[in-house]
This record gives C-alpha cells, sequence and structure tokens, in this order.
C-alpha cells in the first residue's frame, strides 16, 4: 500500500529519528532520506511535506552540509528546525550568525502570530533550544512569528510558499506543545490525512519478510529475551512459522535468574524453535582483564556472532539473520542514511557485527521507537509482564559494571541490582520510570559496619523517566524508597559499603554509564 508521507531531510541531528517518530505518532508516515536528497528524486514519489532536521554544523563552514535549492519550489510545505531553519534562511538569501548567547536547554517563547503552527496554542510557550548560530536577517518573504528573549527569529514563516522554521526542537518531550506544533504543521498546513497505523505496519512489514525470505528460507534469530529481540522474534515467526529459528545465548553478564526465565518463557509460555547456547565461560574468559567500554562492546559483538553463527550452523540451510536493532541504536552509532551524525557510542548490533556477517540482516524494527515496539507486541498478542520489561543493554552487564569484568563482581552487581528492581517494583514507582538498574564503581571507600572499618565497593543506582530513550531525565524516587533500597544493598551485598543516586539528564549524559 502506496501511503502519504513526509520526508525528513536528515543534516546530522541527534533527533533526527526523533522527527520521525513524532510524525509517525501522528499517523503519517515518515521516512527519513540523506540531506542531500534531490528535488527530482523526492518529486518522483512527492511527500506531503519536508522537513529539514537540525545538526552538529554551522551553516558558516565551508564544509557544511548542504540541501538541493529546488526543494523549496516543490510545491510541498517545508519546515526546517534548528539548522534547518538556518540553511533554509541562506540558500533562499538571508543571512546567518554567530549568535551572542549559546542558547541551550529550556527557553521562553513569544508567539507573534497565533495561525498556521502555533493555532490554537499559548501565546507563550516552553520550548527547548540547542544551538549557537541564529538567523540575522530574514530572506525575502519571511517574517519573525515567535521570538525569545535571546533570539528574534526563533519561529519564522513565509506562508504564501508555505515555507516555515522553528529554531528550537518541537520533536523533544522539553517542548511539551511541540506535537501540537507539528500537528499544525501535518495537518493545518500540509493537509495530511494520516493513513499510517502499528496494525497496518504488521501487515507490511510481514509481507515484506515473507517476500524476501521467499517460500523455503529459513531465518535464524538473535533472542535475548528483551522486548526487541521477542517482539522481533514474534514478527518474523507470523510471517514465515516455523522456518524462523530463535538461538538464545547465555553469555553469563545477564541479570539475576534471567537466564532461566528466558528459557522458561519461549519454551512454555510462548513457545519458539528455541535453541539455547551456554558460552558464559568463553565470554567472560574474552573480557578477562579488559575495562575500556568500547572494547567491551567489540568483543562482545565478536564473540555473540561467533557463537550465533556456530548454533545457527547446526540448524541448517539458513541464510537470514533477524534483530532486535532499533531507531536509538542505529543513531547513537552512525547515522542510518548516511547523514553527518556525531558518533556517540558503538551499540552491540550495530556496532559489533563484522563485515563478513555470513547472513542476510533481517531488522524489521530498525526504523521504530521503544514505545513503537511495545505497541507492535501488544498487537502481536505478547503479554504485558514481557513488553513492559526496563530495556537491557546487548552488551548485558559488562557496560554496567566499569573496570574489569570477573565473575566475583558480576555476582556482587546481580545481586545490588536485584534490589533496585524488588524495591521500585514492590513500591509502584516502577510503572513511571523508563529504566532502572545497578552500576557497580571501580572505585572503594572507607566505611564503618559492626563498629570496624571497611574500604569496599561503591554502588551507583540509575533510574530515568523518558518516552523514547532520545531523552530522558533522572527519576525522582521518593526518599525512603531509596533508603530501602540503600539499607538492601549495603546490608545484603557483600562487600559494598556505600550506594549513591545519579541525577543526571540525557542530554549531557546518557541512560547507561558506558
Amino acid at each position: 500500500m502506496e501511503h502519504e508521507r513526509v520526508s525528513v531531510l536528515d543534516f546530522g541531528s541527534q533527533y533526527t529519528q526523533l522527527i520521525a517518530r513524532r510524525v509517525r505518532e501522528l499517523g503519517v508516515y515518515c521516512e527519513i532520506l540523506d540531506h542531500d536528497t534531490l528535488a527530482a528524486t523526492l518529486a518522483g514519489r512527492p511527500p506531503v511535506a519536508v522537513v529539514l532536521s537540525g545538526g552538529p554544523a554551522s551553516t558558516l563552514a565551508p564544509d557544511a552540509p548542504r540541501v538541493d535549492p529546488r526543494v523549496y519550489d516543490l510545491g510541498v510545505p517545508v519546515l526546517g528546525i534548528c539548522y534547518g531553519l538556518q540553511l533554509t534562511a541562506k540558500v533562499l538569501g538571508g543571512e546567518v550568525e554567530r549568535g551572542e548567547v549559546r542558547e541551550y536547554g529550556p527557553a521562553r517563547l513569544r508567539v507573534a502570530e497565533p495561525g498556521d503552527l502555533f493555532a490554537g496554542l499559548e501565546a507563550e510557550l516552553d520550548i527547548w533550544m540547542s544551538h549557537g548560530d541564529r538567523v540575522r536577517r530574514l530572506p525575502e518573504g519571511f517574517r519573525v512569528v515567535g521570538s525569545t528573549s535571546d533570539c528574534e527569529a526563533a519561529a519564522v514563516a513565509c506562508p504564501e510558499r508555505r515555507l516555515y522554521g522553528l529554531q528550537f526542537h518541537p520533536e523533544v518531550n522539553d517542548t511539551p506543545r511541540g506535537t501540537e506544533i507539528l500537528r499544525n504543521f501535518l495537518f493545518g498546513i500540509a493537509g495530511a490525512r494520516g493513513d499510517w497505523s502499528m496494525s497496518g505496519f504488521i501487515r507490511e512489514e510481514v509481507a515484506r519478510i515473507r517476500a524476501r525470505v521467499g517460500e523455503t528460507g529459513r531465518v535464524v534469530c538473535a533472542l535475548s529475551g528483551g522486548v526487541d529481540s521477542s517482539v522481533t522474534a514474534a514478527l518474523v515467526s507470523r510471517a514465515v512459522g516455523d522456518r524462523m529459528h530463535a538461538i538464545f545465548v547465555d553469555n553469563g553478564l545477564l541479570r539475576h535468574r534471567e537466564a532461566e526465565e528466558v528459557r522458561g518463557f519461549f519454551t512454555h509460555d510462548y513457545p519458539l524453535n528455541l535453541h539455547v547456547a551456554d558460552a558464559r565461560a568463553r565470554f567472560l574468559s574474552e573480557l578477562d582483564g579488559v575495562e575500556d567500554p568500547e572494547r567491551k562492546r567489540k568483543i562482545i559483538g565478536r564473540i555473540f556472532i561467533e557463537v550465533f553463527r556456530e548454533e545457527a550452523g547446526k540448524v541448517g540451510g539458513a541464510r537470514f539473520l533477524a534483530q532486535g536493532t532499533l531507531y536509538p541504536d542505529v543513531i547513537e552509532s552512525r547515522s542510518p542514511r548516511g547523514g553527518p551524525s556525531a558518533t556517540i557510542k558503538s551499540h552491540h548490533n550495530v556496532g559489533g557485527l563484522p563485515e563478513e556477517l555470513g547472513f542476510e540482516l533481517v531488522e524489521p524494527l530498525r526504523e521504530l521507537f521503544k514505545d513503537e515496539v511495545r505497541a507492535l507486541g501488544r498487537e502481536l498478542g505478547l503479554p504485558a509482564r514481557l513488553l513492559e520489561r526496563p530495556p537491557f543493554p546487548g552488551p548485558g552487564l559488562a557496560v554496567r559494571l566499569l573496570g574489569p569484568v570477573t565473575e566475583e563482581r558480576l555476582e556482587k552487581l546481580r545481586g545490588a541490582d536485584l534490589r533496585v528492581r524488588e524495591e521500585l517494583e514492590r513500591s509502584g514507582c516502577a510503572k513511571d520510570i523508563w529504566q532502572y538498574f545497578a552500576i557497580l564503581l571501580p572505585v572503594r571507600t572507607v566505611g564503618v559496619m559492626g563498629d570496624e572499618r571497611t574500604y569496599a565497593d561503591v554502588v551507583a543506582v540509575r533510574a530515568v523517566t523518558s518516552r523514547d530513550g532520545m531523552t530522558a531525565d533522572w527519576a525522582r524516587v521518593p526518599y525512603e524508597v531509596l533508603e530501602r533500597i540503600s539499607a538492601r544493598i549495603i546490608n545484603e551485598v557483600r562487600g559494598v559499603n556505600r550506594v549513591v543516586y545519579d541525577i543526571s539528564s540525557k542530554p549531557p549524559g546518557t541512560i547507561e554509564w558506558e
């Protein structure tokens, strides 16, 4: 089925995928293309609108990424966000300059014209800024429709040509009315109908998988038991039935009793063709003495593929590998479409794959965010107790164990993490928290236990609220719950005498510590 769609041209923003997520959330299919996609290419299958993303570059730099100027003459609405606004101004004859003040974080927008983008919204809005440059002079035909105390051209418009620009980011949660702004652009300005849904995605993705795999092809699926891989396995299984073989690699880096739970669930509750590879000793041997987080990720990725390939060889005739790679995995490792994104960190599903994989990849969730994956899982009939599990990184506890990876330190971390999860879930706080876990730090501190001096490990507790993992804020867990967590870890996990709570947001931090 041919959907109406919005084309987002990617200039390397860490939020490019989030723009697409918000558009799809509003019921309009969204594709992400290279920033230098030609207008003639877009005209071949005209979108209902074009969005120019933000990005880390400056339009003042000689090698700054550009846009085909004819994009503005396609006759469809164009919305430039942050860098996209500055680029629009420069391409169409305006001027951009270095800002006297770099705006990063919350700001207050004064709406000068209440129509179009701001129809039905208040005269002042909370917004999220992240820019150093600003528009000094607008192109002919444009006018300012919103300003902040430090940025005159915070929102601009040329209604006659349906060209718009926002210096702030409407796609992030920190712009509370951002979804309404995007809705006004999509439906009020672009006239979109909204014909995309998760049930439709399932039908189309199942058809794509069947067409690619064929009537006799076999698929092996990397199953960790987490939300992403479980939904992937269910979706591929719906497409090809028992020709999908799920392979669970027990790497020894899982949480308390997690390996047993995965086996039990996919053997009895939601039966699949399950193959279990016990590779705990192999992973720990390779990680011996390794402390650098990037080296850990690369080693884990390499061994995972080696073990997985060995197990897949036992299936026989499998050409395809299905795995649960998501948008955030991709955008934090590299731009998924070749745009100039800055690398934050590599991911197990992305950076850890060797060039000669030996399989053709099937990644049906590659353009979905975590909340979309959970919605997809509900449509597929997976139970809430699996879908509501907090996200867990591909490298497992290895990246929550700062410093060397040993069985003794892993057991200590498992014990601390179990207490964090038990207390947050028992208190009822967990339902409002996106992710919560313990981190074992590579430092020791002096303490007093039983009237004796101790010199023991420190555990950090991380709990964040988020909608999609692209931005996150630290969870305001009640003091009495934190007190119980701390007391239980110190009293019940031998070798820990101090617990600290992480109150960093994302950005500037990431959710995981490594």
